[in-house]
């Protein structure tokens, strides 16, 4: 069973493809580790950012988390999550979905240099 934790966790999460529009990866960094997903079939750079956020809201379920600050570098996956611009009703339906399962969630904006996600994503990518 996993252990419950209270405090605030932060899941940095990014996606990517290459080229644009081409393959997509997401990654997601909880607690230090990075998780991966790759193969996620082709679209577009705003397309990988959304599975990067869904992936971190499942990452955080499946480790029993309950109050989370997701941190990324697109800013404009995170204004349509939080409501403030428009974007896929899909997408924006299945993360409300997903957030309600959570005690809080919050997002944050960083710039790439910051997003521990995308520097794992590079790293992965150079390691390939």
């Amino acid at each position: 069973m996993n252990e419950k934790h209270d405090a605030p966790v932060k899941i940095y999460f990014d996606g990517g493809c290459r080229p644009n529009p081409g393959a997509m990866e997401t990654a997601a960094v909880l607690r230090g580790v990075a998780h991966f997903r790759r193969d996620l079939g082709d679209g577009s750079n705003e397309d990988a950012e959304w599975l990067a956020l869904l992936h971190a809201l499942e990452l955080a379920a499946s480790r029993d988390e309950t109050d989370l600050i997701l941190i990324g570098d697109s800013l404009s996956v995170i204004r349509q999550a939080r409501g403030v611009q428009r974007g896929d009703c899909d997408r924006i339906a299945r993360y409300r979905a997903l957030a309600r399962g959570f005690a809080r969630v919050r997002l944050r904006h960083v710039g790439r240099s910051q997003n521990l996600a995308g520097i794992a994503l590079d790293k992965a990518r150079r390691g390939r």
